[in-house]
């Protein structure tokens, strides 16, 4: 004989019509949508909205963006969103009308917590902002001419980094009147060719603190380690890997299975931060700056005597940096931009472990955990850095609406 559940609520079946009265704890709601992009820029990937389709005011905009990115997640994997479960992934970018009179677009950058439930908006991202530029062109939001699958011709967009108030001019190919996908330029930790994508970077020193040596000096000494903390791009806490007894072409396996490295490393960042005057106390140093970075010298062989991939004919130093306290994949643009400015600082812990005889008269190369990077810098005659350049690829992945829900 059919016996009823033992539950509160009365036996029924799906078609069933509710008791009267009848609650249930979780109503399904439509998801909300807004439209959106997603792009590759440089090694990292975002979402991007233009910023007349997102609310007025800017405190509406963190649950949406925690819900398209998938966080928190506990698991680490933000399996419910765009977001990728590493920093290089965690990412959205706003795109609108220019408020400043020397650019064509305002860029606002946002980095998202993975575990947490962080919105940082105190960081910009130098390889997020090769794909500025694109997307402001297939965006409509910079016109330009030529609608033809025949036509081929390059723009410079000026890009207001609303984070920093800098200035970045990306120039790139158009073609149809969409920015170019396809080309024959390729970076080291993005697989395939695509076009390419040049980035000068205005008078890039004191994104942040305003001054291109924050703390007043050119090293500084945080739990017994010598340090550099020097803004470019963002700002950047230098030390030298050997000063942590770590050889510096460690892998980013490699540093996060280190018993102690990472724990340490983010120690400094965080003192280095207060010094810096980015925050009044550790606890409340963000996670995104300053950035910090591991350098050393290129050497044929390490320091277990296994033979290097890079050495002095191929780099002027190594660097490891961390991005959100995770061993970056690549290197950051913005460390890289800090690195290129620090090395002609004497005294600095990037210029003692420099080669002194440069791969490239263009700039600095900086061998980083999947290969090579060089940046190109220009300095007055004082010595202070008055523009610097980088090359990235970005590609627009997908576009469309874009759905979340409501945050619980």
């Amino acid at each position: 004989m059919f016996k009823q559940p033992l539950c509160k609520l009365p036996y029924r079946t799906p078609l069933t019509k509710p008791t009267p009265g009848y609650q249930r704890p979780l109503q399904t709601k439509k998801q909300h949508s807004l439209p959106a992009a997603y792009y590759r820029g440089g090694t990292s990937r975002a979402v991007f909205f233009k910023k007349e389709d997102l609310p007025t005011s800017k405190e509406d905009w963190a649950p949406i963006f925690r819900n398209v990115i998938g966080s928190p997640d506990p698991y680490g994997r933000q399996l419910d969103g765009l977001g990728g479960g590493v920093s290089s992934l965690s990412k959205v970018c706003v795109v609108g009308a220019p408020t400043h009179e020397d650019a064509d677009v305002d860029y606002t950058f946002v980095s998202l917590g993975i575990k947490n439930s962080d919105v940082d908006y105190s960081s910009n991202c130098g390889n997020m902002i090769s794909a500025v530029g694109p997307f402001a062109v297939d965006a409509r939001l910079f016109p330009v001419l030529g609608e033809s699958e025949s036509d081929s011709d390059s723009v410079e967009v000026r890009i207001h980094n609303t984070n920093t108030g800098k200035i970045i001019r990306s120039s790139f190919p158009v073609v149809g009147g969409e920015a170019a996908a396809s080309g024959d330029f390729a970076i080291d930790g993005v697989a395939g060719t695509a076009a390419r994508v040049q980035l000068d970077f205005v008078n890039p020193a004191g994104s942040v603190t305003g001054v291109l040596l924050p703390t007043g000096n050119v090293t500084d000494v945080f739990d017994g380690i010598t340090a550099t903390c020097i803004d470019v791009g963002n700002p950047c806490v230098f030390v030298r890997a050997s000063d942590l007894g770590v050889d510096g072409s460690l892998t980013p396996e490699e540093i996060a299975a280190h018993p102690d490295l990472l724990p340490r490393l983010d120690s400094i960042r965080r003192q280095a931060g207060v010094n810096m005057g980015i925050a009044g106390e550790v606890s409340s140093v963000p996670g995104s700056v300053p950035k910090i970075c591991m350098v050393a010298a290129p050497s044929a062989t390490d320091a277990r005597g296994v033979e290097q991939k890079q050495t002095s004919a191929d780099v002027e130093l190594l660097a490891r940096a961390l991005s959100v306290g995770q061993p970056h994949k690549a290197v950051p643009i913005t460390v890289a931009l800090a690195l290129a400015a620090a090395a002609r600082v004497p005294g600095s812990t990037v210029a003692g472990v420099v080669d002194k005889d440069p791969v490239d008269r263009a700039g600095i190369t900086i061998g980083h955990a999947s290969g090579n990077l060089l940046v190109g810098a220009d300095f007055d005659a004082d010595g202070a850095l008055t523009s610097a350049t980088v090359f990235r690829t970005a590609r627009r992945l997908f576009e469309g609406r874009i759905y979340w829900k409501s945050e619980s």
